[in-house]
């Protein structure tokens, strides 16, 4: 993996003192709150802000940090036996990415509706393996197993995107994929970190299917080595910066405005609080619609200030705000 010269600073590749780190592990957690304790303890006095869950399954983490306090982490979690392989995939910016820090138990990593056997996951392929099965002329099918607002701005040529927003629903649709597809074909899927894959690969395997394979680190891992090679405009991510290149190659948008359709690949929320629909807008209209996606939302007596700068930031819940009255 291309991982930031640690040495020589974040400064060197995208010109800012934070690290953005995103990890994930599969491995048997005795007591996960009592490891969500310990993590909070760790991040006490240190300039990191994170969104990491913990279970009986194991970790799943993104979070940003000061260059110290980020490798002052990652050599701590590589401490613990239980976590020493776990692999970070590393990114900079120049301000924390996160809001606050958030370290909870969840019961599952990947919410799901089913048990699902998770040592029945599909084939990992490396970056460059997966660069190679796209230049190559063998059959399979290529899933994206994201959302469609992730997928609006950015997928590799060629995949397909399950219409499914829940587990449920993916389900349902590799159940309708089996009558469309023979079983033999191999399948190639892929997300943004490489965490959902893990689950819907097993599932997959469930089903019947016998050539799976999974993109290993997701998209992200493949920007770090492969740029963006086969990639076609940016990644969505979960945190404030919400759409980003995968590599430092020039890529154009491949959305538009929601009201102008312009060439445009930045997500807002919109300004109703009540509403808070994340939707493509470019920056004339962000100011013209007053931050909002509709009409209605408008009229709404609880917006949101349309910031004069950061236009794209997400916004926080309404007690961030001393009115909620709109000023432009």
């Amino acid at each position: 993996m291309t991982e930031v010269n640690l040495e020589t600073g974040p400064e060197t590749k995208q010109g800012g003192p934070y690290l953005v780190l995103a990890f994930y592990l599969f491995a048997p957690i005795h007591d996960p709150r009592e490891e969500v304790e310990r993590h909070k303890a760790f991040f006490q006095g240190r300039d990191v802000s994170c969104r990491i869950y913990l279970s009986e399954e194991g970790i799943n983490g993104q979070m940003s940090a000061a260059l110290q306090d980020a490798e002052g982490y990652m050599a701590w979690m590589r401490e613990h036996p239980l976590f020493k392989n776990i692999h970070f995939k590393i990114h900079t910016a120049s301000e924390n990415v996160f809001p606050k820090v958030t370290v909870k138990y969840r019961r599952e990593l990947v919410a799901r509706d089913k048990s699902v056997d998770m040592t029945r996951q599909g084939t990992h392929l490396t970056p460059q393996e997966w660069k190679n099965w796209l230049e190559s002329d063998k059959e399979r099918v290529i899933l994206d197993v994201r959302n469609d607002y992730e997928w609006k701005v950015g997928h590799f040529k060629g995949a397909e995107l399950p219409r499914s927003k829940t587990f449920r629903d993916f389900k349902e649709y590799a159940s309708e994929l089996k009558g469309k597809v023979d079983e033999k074909k191999p399948i190639l899927m892929y997300c943004t970190g490489g965490i959902r894959c893990e689950v819907y690969s097993a599932l997959l395997k469930e089903e019947g299917f016998e050539e799976v394979y999974q993109l290993q680190g997701g998209v992200i891992n493949y920007g770090l080595e492969e740029g963006n090679t086969h990639w076609e405009g940016k990644l969505f991510v979960f945190d404030d910066r919400l759409v980003v290149p995968i590599s430092e190659e020039p890529t154009a948008p491949i959305s538009t405005c929601t009201y102008c359709a312009t060439s445009n690949d930045s997500y807002v929320n919109c300004a109703n609080m009540a509403c808070n629909e994340l939707f493509l807008c470019c920056e004339s209209c962000l100011k013209k619609e007053k931050g909002c996606c509709s009409e209605v939302c408008k009229t709404s007596s609880a917006l949101r200030p349309l910031r004069e700068t950061n236009f794209y930031k997400p916004f926080r819940k309404a007690h961030h705000y001393n009115s909620v009255s709109c000023s432009l």
